[in-house]
């Protein structure tokens, strides 16, 4: 069996991207899943990440990572899934056609929105792309403050454009910079938190949805 290819795609910068990419990694990899992790953002902020977890633990045959260019995305990580589970892209903050070969490929695309109308609106190019590749989505209440009203306002409206909202939001915390900065994913290190109750309520959601 195939592995399943997982995008994470977002037009405006400072989403979370690559924090939702690694932690939803590492909560996999801890089920006993394969994944292999694919780079396609210049910054490299997923990369530094990967060199800080192989100086902290080593070599993991079940945790991979590459770099590809935005066009390259479709081929590498059509080639890892052979090899994993599941694949991760993590893409740069910007929608144009570069970003249509890592839509095209995914059997789910999550799409992290901070709870803002500003992110809002930059969401919907995101939507529009992915509803023009035909791709399934799952939008991500993500960098939040729960269960606010802004952040409920901001769910309804992304409904209303037609995306799937995933019923876990993702708080702002300082778990996640902190084990991103050593390496680690949330999971791993907090034990039991709400840090943890997230992340594993999303995989949960991310398994259901992916199929």
């Amino acid at each position: 069996m195939t592995g399943r290819i997982i995008t994470v795609a977002q037009q405006k910068g400072g989403s979370g991207k690559t924090t939702l990419a690694v932690n939803l990694a590492i909560s996999l990899h801890q089920r006993g899943h394969s994944v292999a992790l694919v780079d396609t953002d210049p910054q490299g902020s997923m990369g530094r990440w990967f060199i800080e977890r192989l100086q902290a633990q080593g070599e993991d045959e079940a945790l991979d990572f590459s770099t590809s260019s935005a066009w390259g995305a479709s081929y590498e990580s059509e080639k890892l899934k052979r090899r994993f589970d599941f694949v991760i892209i993590d893409t740069p903050p910007k929608i144009d056609s570069d970003l249509r070969p890592a839509l095209r490929a995914a059997d789910l695309v999550l799409v992290p929105v901070s709870a803002s109308h500003v992110d809002l609106w930059a969401t919907e190019g995101v939507l529009d792309l992915a509803r023009r590749e035909r791709a399934s989505v799952l939008v991500v209440l993500n960098r939040v403050r729960p269960n606010t009203r802004l952040s409920v306002e901001v769910g309804a409206r992304a409904v209303e454009l037609g995306a799937t909202v995933a019923d876990t939001q993702v708080a702002n915390r300082v778990a996640y910079a902190e084990t991103l900065g050593q390496g680690f994913g949330a999971v791993e290190r907090v034990r039991n938190g709400p840090a943890r109750d997230e992340m594993v309520s999303l995989t949960d959601e991310v398994l259901a949805a992916i199929g």
